[in-house]
């Protein structure tokens, strides 16, 4: 019988809590989809923990749902940590080639990344997740992407640090500790959600991912196969859904059912007499309104957040300068008139990113939403391969591993007796 993998990707949003459960067939290069699941998520705040206990229950839920549907455990865990705390820094790291002959060996690479990590200039309240490397020098030659087997004095390695608030870490290790949950790595969502989409040409071309979440939208930039900038910006969808129940004077659920079904973020496409009638989304509402103005609200925020990823792609230089465009992901994506609203304000060219092909029940995560998870799933297998270090994204820094407790940093199984008080386990 062929040896199976199985990983299991936890997204913790805003508005959802998404699991995904793949599995790996020795001899299969794509992994199966078994188990994908979303439920609505209570206590977070701009994808930071407010209410542990509240999150934990949506997370419960979710994994046991996905276990269920899969049949099976998992044998890999990854979670996905979001919020407005992510930061990204370009560090630089310097040391002296080891061997005599001054061949450089992954030995000096190693001590050069770890160099990086004690160069990074922190407040004590920030932790460590991911050292991506970006280039390396070897005395007077620069832009070297793979240094090992060249002869040289000096090796410099220029990397990228990638992390986010210690508190923002408990909160996460508060609630997998009530669910029983131990993690084998943690992985910033953006990075995750570019794992699942964006393909090695783009990456090389360059191209945004712009991943619009319940609260939060990451910008994530890559530029010649690497990361180039990262940044996560405190608006979301459900700034939109807040806007129309101002507008309409309605309740948060009744915004929110009119946004999904008449929403738009182009105005111009619908005609200024077509009405919508709020009482088939709630009994208490009598009056109609006009979708044309439920439009001009929705592009008056939408224009708002892709002016913010305008400005991000301004710090970087990559204003209007990036080839394979814009692609967007998180619910948010699936907006009508979200692409041509993007194209007109970034002028660049854009589309919808959807997840990369899977096996199993593909149709389950076939949706910019599911990006994040299945990300997820698809750096568990590749931390799997590279026994600890997650390939393409840098690595859990040890400063990270110090500040962690022990039990984040070792496969376990949920708590039975803790699920019983959220849901039937018969």
């Amino acid at each position: 019988m062929p040896k199976t993998e199985n990983y299991l990707g936890i997204d913790i949003g805003s508005a959802h809590v998404r699991a995904v459960m793949a599995q790996e067939i020795a001899g299969e290069e794509s992994l199966r989809v078994l188990g994908a699941v979303s439920m609505p998520s209570e206590g977070m705040r701009r994808g930071s923990v407010i209410d542990a206990s509240a999150v934990a229950g949506a997370v419960a839920k979710a994994v046991s749902h996905a276990e269920r549907m899969s049949g099976v455990t998992s044998d890999v865990v990854g979670v996905g940590i979001s919020g407005t705390d992510i930061f990204c820094q370009k560090t630089l790291g310097v040391i002296a080639v080891s061997r005599p002959d001054g061949e450089v060996a992954e030995e000096d690479v190693e001590r050069a990344m770890a160099e990086v990590e004690a160069r990074v200039m922190l407040p004590s309240n920030r932790e460590v997740l991911h050292v991506i490397p970006k280039s390396y020098r070897l005395d007077d030659q620069k832009d070297i992407k793979d240094p090992i087997g060249m002869r040289g004095v000096r090796l410099e390695a220029e990397a990228f640090v990638v992390g986010t608030s210690m508190n923002q870490m408990k909160g996460i290790g508060r609630i997998l500790d009530q669910v029983g949950i131990r993690p084998d790595f943690h992985a910033v969502e953006p990075l995750a959600a570019a794992e699942a989409v964006l393909n090695p040409k783009q990456k090389e071309l360059g191209v945004v991912l712009v991943d619009i979440g319940g609260s939060t939208t990451s910008v994530t930039v890559y530029e010649e196969g690497e990361l180039v900038h990262l940044a996560t910006l405190p608006v979301g969808g459900a700034h939109v859904t807040n806007d129309i129940a101002i507008g309409l004077r309605a309740s948060i659920d009744t915004a929110e059912q009119v946004k999904l079904q008449y929403g738009t973020a182009l105005p111009d496409t619908v005609g200024k007499r077509e009405e919508i009638d709020l009482s088939s989304f709630d009994s208490h509402e009598t009056e109609s309104v006009s979708r044309h103005h439920v439009a001009e609200i929705i592009e008056a925020r939408m224009d708002e957040l892709l002016r913010f990823v305008n400005s991000e792609l301004a710090k970087c230089g990559r204003e209007g300068l990036l080839p394979a465009g814009v692609v967007l992901t998180g619910g948010g994506a699936l907006l009508p008139g979200a692409v041509e609203l993007a194209k007109d304000i970034l002028r660049l060219p854009s589309h919808v990113g959807y997840p990369k092909p899977l096996g199993g029940i593909l149709d389950q995560v076939d949706s910019p939403d599911f990006a994040t998870a299945v990300g997820l799933v698809l750096l568990a297998r590749e931390r799997r391969k590279s026994h600890g270090n997650i390939a393409g994204i840098g690595f859990l820094a040890e400063g990270a591993k110090r500040a962690v407790p022990d039990w984040m940093l070792s496969v376990g199984n949920k708590t039975k007796d803790w699920l019983r008080k959220f849901l039937p386990l018969d």
